[in-house]
């Protein structure tokens, strides 16, 4: 047998005041597919921060085969260099190399490396470390903001491999396709099973079984020894101190199962009563901006308690058929006709609004005060703040001391307390811990109201929804009963000419070397000002100007106008003209300015 690549040994870390790892043992045998799954906040970050060699251990032993490549992509890679080629063969990886990686994941190599959405980040980050040749690759979180197309791009790249691997992921179907071990974080330590994530929640049971089954054992004997300290012990001291140390132990032992339990998730979702049974209906809607048709006619009807997942590759119009279905833009056909009681909550996973100065208690209260109103009631801010395993410690901390998981945990907190009866869901599951994602998907599926799902999490969707809707980027819909694996089978090879079509042609190169690029500005995570301002004047356009064509062309109709008053019908030409002109150039502002929007937030 070969020995581990890599190892850890009785490693212990501390964070501040908190123990992180105590006697960690880990090892990463050549060629091993393993997953590390822990809840969030457990360490599973920095303890690949440490298998990479980026932290070291306040004690024990980390050992590496001489000569190891390994390659780490973390949970929010930064992008350097002038071009996208550049930043990956920086690395060490040979151009070729480079160009191959990134071909296969569909980027241009000679993309500049600023403006990137948060899809083509993490497209590039996987690109440069699949070019780079690792024997170990080290992955944290790596589906993150990919399209379900480029999950699987990344599944078949990752079984072609000859690396070792250690993933971190919340996605339950990416795990099962692509691992064979797992390691659970867990009370500071990792256990080990020798089987891949399809066994895991089993694995988990019994052992969750077998320490409760202890833990009964532990109580008993603790009762009995108790029993015999109060009859007497002080007479028998010197050949029962033996009796009584382990006595002490054996409620230090009970102190730290108590310490280490979870608490347990109370989510729940403010009811706003019951919307109508219609909650939306859509005839033959279509949208195209200039030459590009985002949606051809599509037609659909969502009623009161439909779960309905909006599936497709990045960029191919998920965000703009929501806006539409809620009437926030006008279709360019069609209509849609929205229900009676619609009280919506949307719940952003982008993180946008979570600064990270700010304390989790004015997050929760940002209008001031120690009282969350939930489902009508009031409820103070630390009690809130437990039922989604919180601390009254980080109560008191900044946001930016949170994990990736715990501050999608936190936006659903304040999210979830908003009284709704039609939810909408864009990308919930990033970052967020096994535990969490189930106790999610049980509320979602008590949830009385209706749901909106955007995800590429295969399993969520599975698991959740009534219909898929499907778009593919080329202008085509199709709604399907059912979940992922539904729509696969009954829609084979929707998506294979996006799975097959190259990445966009490069520019040519110059022929002279061009001067070095200047340095890189601040990264800018939102729009701007002037930029904010155009994005709501033109969604105000887009809302009025439809109506305005409308009428002029309605008043136009009239076959006496051009006689009774050609000058009003001159008037009336020009100004029909001039609002078709505006409504499109609204239209193309908005699109520009979205995608820029998405971009910048998806990229924090």
């Amino acid at each position: 047998m070969k020995p581990p690549i890599l190892a850890l040994k009785n490693v212990r870390l501390a964070d501040g005041p908190k123990m992180l790892f105590d006697g960690v043992d880990l090892s990463v045998d050549p060629r091993s597919r393993a997953c590390l799954v822990g809840r969030n906040g457990a360490g599973k970050t920095t303890l690949l921060k440490m298998l990479a060699g980026q932290i070291q251990p306040d004690d024990g032993e980390r050992a590496v085969q001489p000569a190891t490549r390994i390659a780490y992509v973390p949970q929010e890679p930064e992008i350097v260099g002038a071009t996208l080629l550049e930043h990956c063969i920086a690395g060490g990886a040979a151009e070729y190399q480079a160009q191959a990686a990134l071909d296969i994941f569909g980027i241009d190599p000679e993309k500049s490396t600023s403006g990137l959405s948060g899809g083509e980040i993490r497209r590039v980050a996987l690109s440069r470390a699949f070019a780079e040749d690792p024997d170990l690759l080290l992955l944290d979180e790596p589906t993150n903001h990919l399209d379900i197309l480029a999950i699987e791009t990344l599944e078949a790249e990752l079984a072609s491999s000859r690396a070792a691997m250690v993933i971190v992921s919340h996605d339950r179907a990416f795990l099962e396709r692509t691992t064979k071990r797992s390691f659970w974080l867990e009370h500071r330590k990792v256990r080990r099973l020798d089987k891949g994530f399809a066994a895991f929640d089993g694995w988990v049971e019994q052992v969750m079984a077998a320490e409760a089954e202890e833990g009964r054992k532990i109580d008993k004997k603790l009762e009995q020894e108790e029993h015999w300290l109060q009859r007497g012990v002080t007479g028998r001291r010197a050949r029962n101190e033996g009796r009584r140390r382990a006595l002490m132990d054996l409620r230090q032992v009970k102190v730290e199962r108590l310490r280490e339990v979870r608490g347990d998730m109370n989510m729940g979702i403010a009811s706003s009563g019951l919307s109508g049974q219609r909650v939306i209906e859509a005839k033959g809607i279509a949208k195209g901006f200039g030459e590009r048709t985002l949606l051809k006619s599509f037609s659909t009807r969502i009623l009161r308690g439909d779960r309905v997942a909006i599936v497709g590759p990045n960029g191919a119009g998920k965000t703009t058929l929501v806006k539409m279905l809620l009437g926030q833009i006008p279709p360019d056909e069609g209509s849609v006709k929205l229900g009676a009681n619609l009280e919506i909550a949307y719940i952003d996973q982008a993180r946008a609004d979570l600064k990270p100065d700010m304390m989790l208690r004015d997050v929760l209260t940002p209008l001031g005060g120690d009282q969350v109103m939930v489902r009508g009631l009031p409820k103070h801010v630390n009690a809130y703040a437990k039922d989604f395993l919180f601390t009254d410690a980080q109560i008191r901390q900044p946001v930016r001391s949170l994990s990736g998981g715990e501050r999608n945990r936190l936006l659903l907190a304040r999210a979830l307390a908003t009284p709704a009866n039609l939810l909408i869901l864009d990308e919930p599951t990033n970052d967020l811990d096994m535990d969490t994602l189930d106790l999610l998907e049980d509320l979602l599926a008590d949830f009385e109201g209706t749901l909106i799902l955007v995800s590429h999490d295969r399993d969520f969707i599975d698991r959740l929804a009534t219909s898929t809707i499907a778009l593919n980027g080329r202008g085509d819909v199709v709604e399907t009963p059912g979940g992922w694996q539904d729509f696969l089978r009954q829609n084979p090879g929707y998506f294979s000419a996006i799975a097959q079509a190259p990445p966009a042609p490069s520019a040519p190169k110059a022929a002279a070397k061009a001067p070095p690029p200047p340095p890189e500005p601040k990264k800018t995570t939102k729009l701007s000002f002037k930029d904010q301002h155009r994005l709501k004047e033109a969604e105000g356009l887009m809302v009025t100007l439809p109506a305005k064509i409308a009428k002029l062309e309605a008043d136009m109709a009239d076959p006496a106008l051009y006689t009774r008053d050609p000058s009003g019908f001159d008037r009336m030409t020009k100004s029909h003209a001039h609002a078709q002109a505006e409504l499109a150039k609204a239209e193309q502002d908005w699109m520009a300015l979205e995608e820029m929007r998405e971009a910048l937030e998806a990229g924090r």
